[in-house]
């Protein structure tokens, strides 16, 4: 008796283990604000693992790095490599994911042992009672089933809020990229503008030591090149600025980017963006962008939500088969349990679950009113743009033939160096105001390519839970 006791005991003890063998260990991970700083500080653009990334993605060999020109096409790539804001959308993602996997468990069985010792028992009977039940829950009515569905749909959402999130990351690092060639190219153009005008302010010196002109003519050219001066200090500052947003958008230090050259074709604005104003891309866009799937993938996990609350209308079965020793008898048991719904039949939680699915309708139907609003605006605007771009062409066409003609006069001897200087400021300063409407019509196109969400190959590298999250624990 005493040998099948120690074997009894060893058995337990062998399935104790084994279970205890199986369990997760907890792994401490400190997080160091100077590491992770020193991480992010320490990102470059010559990281061998995005060379390997853009090639992936652009499914070419990319041939001496690191790069010396990047354009938007690479810079988006670089962005969806190294910016934070993808990293945390990835890592919600796969909380989603891992909550598809909980829905899926089964309730453990349950042992219960209460040992009891009688202390009156009968002469040559042992004194011990030792009853032991297990309690195995079958759920009923199909709840794991809706669980899990309820959690596919939570992760898709995850997963298409990953993709409307490296939207934002493409749409801010375009913004700042505009802004950075815009300002040097304005940098160039008053330049030009304040040459042109020094060289008036000279001419005009002459005039008045002539006594041709008053001294108010004189004092307005100051005054209009001070001003041109101005402006141009002031986008000599947002030239600066702006690199340090690109760096910004792109998710590196500044220093990241020194000595690159950023490139951003502003000239093709007169035709891009037509293939987006179909009817076809319109509906593509009101039936397949990201936020609009997603939020589809909310209402369906509305749905699952509703049907796992009124599954639990049905009480799950709970079986208890046991074993009692006895006193010296053994005795074997069955016993079945079942919540009885005679105080409720989860109204609550039922009616709590039919408000959110509501609820959820409506979001998706503010969204797709917002998504048909920005559509709209965005086709007006770029229209509006456009078309004040075309007529400022016209303008600087018409002054461009005008200097043209000056110089003809002016070698026939008709004209004076004044004349041909007033006209080529008038072109220089069109210039100026012609960036402008380009500036806006290229934000406009902007504008319009985030309202429609075309996707696009670069795209589907953000899905990528890419060996590049390992690669920066240990690289920059």
């Amino acid at each position: 008796m005493q040998i099948v006791k120690i074997v009894r005991l060893h058995a337990i003890e062998v399935i104790v283990l084994s279970l205890l063998a199986g369990c997760a260990h907890f792994e401490a991970k400190p997080l160091s604000p100077d590491q992770t700083a020193a991480r992010f500080e320490a990102r470059t653009l010559d990281n061998p693992e995005l060379k390997k990334f853009l090639e992936e993605n652009l499914k070419r060999d990319l041939g001496d790095w690191p790069l010396r020109g990047w354009d938007f096409g690479t810079l988006t790539l670089a962005a969806f490599y190294y910016h934070p804001d993808l990293d945390v959308a990835r890592a919600q993602w796969a909380v989603a994911q891992a909550g598809v996997k909980t829905a899926g468990q089964r309730p453990n069985p349950v042992i219960d042992v209460a040992p009891q010792y009688t202390s009156n028992s009968e002469s040559g009977v042992s004194p011990w009672v030792a009853p032991l039940t297990v309690d195995a829950t079958m759920e009923t009515a199909g709840k794991r089933g809706y669980r899990i569905e309820r959690a596919k749909h939570e992760s898709e959402s995850a997963r298409l809020t990953l993709v409307t999130q490296a939207w934002q990351v493409r749409s801010r690092l375009r913004a700042r990229l505009l802004d950075y060639t815009a300002a040097h190219r304005r940098v160039v153009l008053l330049q030009n503008v304040r040459d042109i005008q020094q060289q008036i302010l000279k001419l005009l010196e002459g005039r008045l030591a002539a006594g041709a002109i008053a001294a108010t003519e004189l004092t307005t050219a100051r005054v209009a090149l001070i001003k041109t001066q101005a402006d141009l200090a002031d986008a000599q500052r947002q030239a600066v600025e702006s690199r340090a947003g690109v760096a910004e958008a792109l998710g590196v230090p500044l220093r990241a980017i020194e000595g690159r050259e950023l490139k951003f074709d502003l000239s093709q604005t007169a035709e891009a963006g037509h293939s987006l104003e179909s009817a076809e891309v319109r509906q593509q866009a009101l039936l397949g962008r990201a936020d609009i799937r997603a939020a589809l993938a909310d209402y369906a996990a509305s749905q699952s939500a509703l049907q796992l609350e009124i599954a639990k209308q049905y009480p799950d079965v709970h079986l208890g088969p046991g074993y009692e020793y006895d006193q010296g008898a053994h005795k074997w048991g069955l016993g079945v349990g079942v919540e009885l719904p005679v105080l409720n039949r989860n109204e609550g939680p039922i009616a709590e679950a039919q408000a959110k699915r509501t609820e959820t309708a409506a979001r998706f139907l503010a969204l797709q009113a917002r998504v048909i609003a920005d559509i709209d605006r965005s086709v007006a605007t770029r229209a509006a743009a456009q078309e004040q771009l075309r007529q400022i062409d016209a303008l600087l066409e018409a002054r461009r033939r005008q200097v043209q003609s000056i110089e003809a006069v002016v070698k026939a001897g008709g004209a004076d160096q004044f004349e041909l200087r007033s006209a080529q400021l008038e072109v220089s300063l069109t210039e100026v105001t012609r960036l402008d409407a380009l500036v806006k019509a290229q934000q406009a196109l902007g504008q319009l390519e985030d309202a429609v969400q075309v996707p696009f190959d670069a795209l589907q590298s953000v899905e990528q839970d890419h060996h590049v999250q390992a690669v920066k624990e240990k690289k920059p």
